[in-house]
C-alpha cells in the first residue's frame, strides 16, 4: 500500500482507471495518450521530482490503532480530524499510518477508497487513511473524488483545515487544486479541469477524468481566454513562493515499512521516536541536524515499543537503537496517559522551534 504514493504527473505507465475513486492516486498518475510525447514528459518529471526533492521535508508516522480506542464512528472522525488539523498547523509534508500486527492480519481486504460497499464500517489504519485524504483535499474536489461512503458520515461537522490550497471560488492565487472533466476542449488539444471557479479552464495536456492535479494559473485571471493552463507538480507552490500545499498520506502495514517505503530519494535520514519512555531534553536545548527527510514517529495504544514488538523484520532490536532520537517530549505529566491527537500537537509544538533552526542551518 505504501507504495501508492502520491505522484505528479507520470507518462512512463500505463493509464489506469477509475482514479477518481482512489485518493491514493490524487495529484497523481495522470497520463497522455500520445506516445510520441512521453518521452518528453518522463524528462521534464524527472527533473520536477529532483527539483521537489531538494526541499526539506517532515513526515510524522501516526498509529491506526488509535481510531479504535474511540467509542462512536462520530469520536472516531473527530479524532481523525485533529490529526489532520496538527499536520495542517505544522506544516507537515507527509502522513504515514501505521497498521498494528491484529489488523495486518486483514492487510489482503485493506484499500484505500474505491468502489467498495460504501456502507461497510471501517476502522483503525483504513478509517484513518480515508478521512485524512477527505480533509486534505479541497472542498469543491471532494465531490468527484471521493465516493459516498459510511466512514464520511460525519465529516460535515469537522472544522475545515483552512490550508492554502483550500481556496474560496472568489480566490484568485497563482496556483490552484484540480480535477480533471470529461468535457472535451473545444478550441485546442488539452483537458478541461474544474478547478473551484466560475468556469472551468483548459490545460496543457490530454489527461485521463478523475485526476486531481494541481494548475499554475498564472497572473492572467480572465477565465474566457482560450490560452490553456499549464499542469505543474504540486510541489511547485513551495518551490517558488514558500507556500504550504498540504500533507500526502501513505499507509505502512508495520512500522519497518514506514522506513523501507519512504517515497523520498535516500530515504529519512533523520528519524525521532516519540515516548514517555524517551530521553528528557528541553526543547530549547534540543539541536537536529540539517535534515532533508525527517521522520517523526508517534505510538498507538501500546506505544512504539509494542510497534516495534510485533514487526518480525525487527525482532529482537531494541526500540531505542531504531531512531537516532528517542524521546519524552511531555516530562512530568499529570495524566497517566496522553492521548495521540494530544501528543501530536505537544510534539510538533515542541519539535517546531529546534526544526526552524535546522532548515535556517540548512539554508545559510
Amino acid at each position: 500500500m505504501g507504495k501508492k504514493k502520491r505522484v505528479e504527473v507520470e507518462a512512463e505507465t500505463e493509464p489506469q482507471t477509475n482514479y477518481h475513486t482512489n485518493p491514493s492516486l490524487l495529484n497523481g498518475d495522470a497520463h497522455k495518450k500520445k506516445k510520441k510525447k512521453k518521452k518528453t514528459k518522463a524528462e521534464k518529471e524527472t527533473k520536477s521530482e529532483a527539483e521537489a526533492d531538494e526541499i526539506p521535508t517532515v513526515s510524522i508516522a501516526v498509529a491506526g490503532s488509535i481510531i479504535d480506542n474511540a467509542q462512536s464512528l462520530e469520536l472516531a472522525t473527530r479524532l481523525a480530524s485533529q490529526i489532520a488539523r496538527a499536520a495542517t498547523i505544522f506544516r507537515i509534508d507527509e502522513v504515514v499510518v501505521l497498521d498494528s500486527k491484529s489488523n495486518s492480519v486483514n492487510k489482503g481486504s485493506f484499500s484505500f477508497p474505491t468502489q467498495n460497499n460504501s456502507n461497510e464500517n471501517e476502522r483503525g489504519a483504513a478509517f484513518l487513511v480515508r478521512i485524512l485524504q477527505y480533509l486534505e483535499t479541497p472542498q469543491y474536489l471532494r465531490k468527484a473524488l471521493f465516493p459516498k461512503h459510511n466512514s464520511l458520515r460525519y465529516v460535515g461537522m469537522l472544522p475545515p483545515l483552512d490550508a492554502p490550497h483550500h481556496l474560496r471560488k472568489h480566490e484568485w492565487a497563482p496556483f490552484r487544486e484540480g480535477v480533471t472533466l470529461k468535457e472535451r476542449a473545444t478550441s485546442s488539444v488539452g483537458t478541461v479541469v474544474d478547478v473551484g471557479l466560475d468556469k472551468n479552464v483548459v490545460v496543457d495536456q490530454v489527461l485521463e477524468p478523475g485526476i486531481r492535479i494541481t494548475v499554475a494559473m498564472g497572473t492572467n485571471n480572465n477565465l474566457d481566454s482560450d490560452l490553456p493552463r499549464q499542469v505543474v507538480s504540486s510541489s511547485k507552490p513551495r518551490e517558488e513562493a514558500g507556500t504550504y500545499w498540504g500533507y500526502k498520506v501513505r499507509y505502512a502495514s508495520n512500522i519497518s515499512s514506514v522506513f523501507s517505503e519512504c517515497p523520498y530519494k535516500g530515504g529519512y535520514d533523520h528519524l525521532i521516536g516519540t515516548s514517555e519512555h524517551g530521553l528528557i531534553v528541553n526543547s530549547s536545548e534540543l539541536t537536529l541536524p540539517a535534515f532533508r527527510h525527517l521522520l517523526i514517529a508517534f505510538g498507538g495504544l501500546s506505544g512504539l515499543e509494542k510497534s516495534v514488538e510485533e514487526d518480525h523484520k525487527l525482532k529482537g532490536k531494541n526500540v531505542r537503537d531504531i531512531f537516532d532520537l528517542y524521546l519524552n517530549t511531555c516530562p512530568h505529566q499529570g495524566s497517566r496517559t496522553i492521548r495521540t491527537e494530544e501528543a501530536l500537537f505537544i510534539s510538533l509544538q515542541y519539535f517546531h522551534e529546534p526544526i526552524t533552526q535546522a532548515l535556517q542551518r540548512a539554508r545559510s
